[in-house]
């Protein structure tokens, strides 16, 4: 009998805010929810934000006040989960750790809220976030089940390139797959976090631990980006789950650009606030469904009516109108910074959605897979298995047990 699941790649953009992004995270988990998705995928650094185009006023031997008040303004953007600088696994998992007199929980309620949302959508959702612990900042994603809540978090090992002035090495550790069953069918799934997908030997530490959901949130829009997602598909006989973030540069935050905050109508301030206890505010377009000749469902922004809008629509049409505002005055404000490019790959290394250009707002890829294919694909290839000459090549991984969880 088939082990059928839905999933989905959202390839949502950060807002201003983190309390806007919460919420746009919230609309599409329910939007999710309403497609009958039971695991949706968001991109690299969503929650916090991906700083693209900022060097923070770093040159070699030098730093500038400037740059300073920039990582302070995304400092206070990034999530606080309640974790240790070292990171406490289990203890923070299972929610162990102390926490101060006359709070209700560690951190600033964002587990919470996450936990919340899956809870009452019934979809598993997997976040990229930014995450600060002590006065460090860590590329992170969390596994957040609707049933157990968090269920895992990893920190990205190797920060790429600029990303290792601002982010901290995560432990390996991390690494650890996690599992949860859905409708029967039993996942097995790790998260690689961009260019640690260039990392052969981390790769393989996942592959090792027997995943059939290979978890890739980037932040690389180019065209090298899908080849290497169908090389792992096919590597690892896994489903495959990619989403990045599209972003033009009117989007990009002011702290990044050095905008007059008073020059960009608003955008920089906090009118889309909302909190665990407000109905969000819906940043995200009215969506249309396309389906693809192999029966894969594409949800794209609908074209805006000339109707009257809710209030919430009225509120982020108003933010849209803004924006082309500002890129009709600064046609450069127009270009994208990032495609996009989010996809979804099968086992066997075909691509079965995407990749999607050039959706800005309301890119949701969906597609119907079958678990078995992954068992499939292994009757010739097993890269950590039958294929492995493990008697001859052999990797160890500080702190990572390497055998399948059970």
């Amino acid at each position: 009998m088939p082990k059928t699941l839905r999933l989905a790649v959202s390839q949502s953009s950060t807002l201003p805010t983190l309390s806007a992004t919460l919420g746009s995270l919230e609309s599409t988990t329910r939007e999710a929810a309403n497609a009958k998705i039971d695991l949706v995928l968001f991109p690299e650094a969503y929650l916090g934000g991906y700083p693209r185009t900022c060097n923070f006023g770093a040159a070699v031997g030098a730093r500038t006040d400037a740059g300073r008040e920039q990582f302070l303004r995304y400092f206070h953007e990034a999530v606080d989960l309640g974790d240790t600088p070292l990171g406490a696994g289990e203890e923070w998992i299972k929610k162990k750790l102390p926490v101060r007199k006359g709070v209700e929980y560690r951190g600033d309620g964002t587990r919470e809220r996450l936990e919340r949302i899956a809870r009452e959508s019934g979809v598993f959702v997997v976040t990229g976030l930014v995450e600060r612990a002590g006065g460090s900042l860590y590329c992170a994603v969390v596994y957040v089940c609707p049933k157990e809540g968090c269920i895992g978090k990893r920190r990205k090992v190797m920060p790429t390139g600029s990303e290792r002035l601002i982010w901290a090495q995560g432990s390996p550790s991390t690494l650890r797959a996690v599992t949860t069953e859905i409708k029967g069918v039993r996942l097995c799934m790790a998260a690689a976090i961009c260019w640690e997908n260039y990392m052969p030997l981390l790769r393989y530490s996942l592959y090792s631990q027997n995943v059939n959901l290979y978890l890739a949130p980037t932040a690389d829009a180019r065209d090298t980006w899908e080849p290497l997602m169908r090389t792992i598909g096919g590597e690892s006989r896994a489903f495959v789950l990619s989403a990045n973030q599209c972003v033009k540069r009117r989007s990009l935050p002011d702290w990044v650009t050095g905008r007059n905050p008073e020059q960009t109508n608003g955008l920089s301030q906090d009118p889309l606030h909302s909190t665990a206890n407000s109905s969000p505010l819906r940043l995200r377009r009215r969506s249309t469904i396309t389906v693809t000749e192999e029966k894969h469902e594409i949800v794209l922004p609908a074209v805006e009516d000339s109707g009257n809008p809710s209030a919430d629509e009225d509120n982020a049409t108003g933010v849209s109108r803004a924006r082309a505002s500002k890129a009709a005055a600064d046609p450069a404000e127009d270009e994208y910074v990032s495609r996009g490019g989010s996809c979804v790959i099968g086992p066997m290394g075909q691509t079965l959605a995407g990749p999607l250009w050039e959706v800005e707002e309301g890119g949701l890829l969906t597609v119907d897979v079958d678990f078995e294919d992954c068992e499939r694909g292994r009757l010739d290839l097993d890269v950590a298995g039958s294929y492995s000459r493990n008697d001859a090549f052999k990797l160890t991984v500080e702190g990572l047990d390497l055998n399948p969880p059970p």
